[in-house]
């Protein structure tokens, strides 16, 4: 059975990533090869496709490849996706997950709450999430990532 100790140990890796990611900006070539290890880390890319829909995308919004994931976290010029600006290269200096609620199984977990982003002037940003997880020769995997800015209703017309 997964266990919670095994979800926030995979959410906390998550967050240094992201942060870690950033502090490499301006070493491109270590930058983007941290990335590439954090996707194949944290990722299910080598079985197939992800089912991973980044916050700030709006003309492609759904990424299954790691090429596509990889464009988004840090953009550059061999992106994959012409609107990305490279979320993970913002950079944070802080990621916290606030977990409302948690599915345990035997080989798959899925966790959804709010996790926050705190930049370089100590503004923090909430953001929605949806991650599934699945347990792939004995290590935990994301197979699903969803995240999405907390619903606004003066931005509905």
């Amino acid at each position: 059975m997964i266990t919670k100790e095994q979800i926030v140990n995979i959410q906390n890796n998550w967050g240094e990533g992201v942060i870690k990611i950033g502090s490499l900006k301006d070493n491109r070539t270590e930058c983007e090869n941290f990335a590439s290890q954090f996707l194949d880390e944290l990722y299910n890319f080598e079985s197939g496709l992800v089912s991973f829909k980044p916050t700030k995308c709006s003309l492609e919004q759904f990424r299954p490849t790691k090429p596509e994931a990889l464009s988004y976290f840090i953009a550059g010029e061999n992106r994959a996706c012409e609107e990305d600006k490279g979320f993970a290269i913002q950079p944070w200096t802080k990621v916290r997950f606030e977990n409302s609620n948690l599915i345990l199984e035997e080989n798959r977990a899925l966790a959804m709450g709010n996790y926050f982003f705190t930049d370089l002037n100590g503004s923090e940003a909430k953001v929605e999430y949806t991650f599934s997880y699945k347990l792939v020769n004995g290590k935990l995997k994301i197979d699903l990532h969803h995240s999405s800015f907390p619903y606004n209703p003066e931005a509905i017309n």
